[in-house]
């Protein structure tokens, strides 16, 4: 892998969670704070998504319906990492998919089981 993406958060009180590794063992515990720590370093040495995406352990899949042009790596099941590209317009291939090896800034939205809601 080379390159950066480029990571931001939804909210401040987000990214100073994600900063702490204290804030974040206290809001998600030990385990699911060491995969967050290691998804993020992933996403950010990968050069685009489509790097990120070749990494089987990621994870890393497109969201649908309600969470349309959202992706989602692994955690401690059934928890995911939630984030969207940060491009504006988000590249599109010919077919209207996102285009991965263009997509070189995301923003993390949340950590949830968006099977239940939690």
């Amino acid at each position: 892998m080379g390159g950066w993406v480029e990571i931001e958060f939804r909210t401040q009180k987000l990214k100073k969670n994600f900063d702490s590794k204290k804030a974040l063992q206290r809001g998600y515990g030990e385990q699911m704070a060491r995969l967050i720590t290691m998804r993020l370093a992933v996403l950010r040495e990968a050069a685009n998504l489509a790097e990120a995406q070749a990494r089987p352990a990621l994870g890393l899949h497109l969201l649908s319906e309600n969470r349309a042009g959202q992706f989602a790596v692994n955690l401690v099941y059934p928890y995911r990492l939630v984030f969207r590209p940060n491009h504006n317009p988000i590249p599109l291939r010919p077919d209207g998919g996102i285009n991965l090896t263009q997509v070189t800034a995301i923003t993390i939205i949340e950590v949830v089981d968006y099977h239940t809601g939690r």
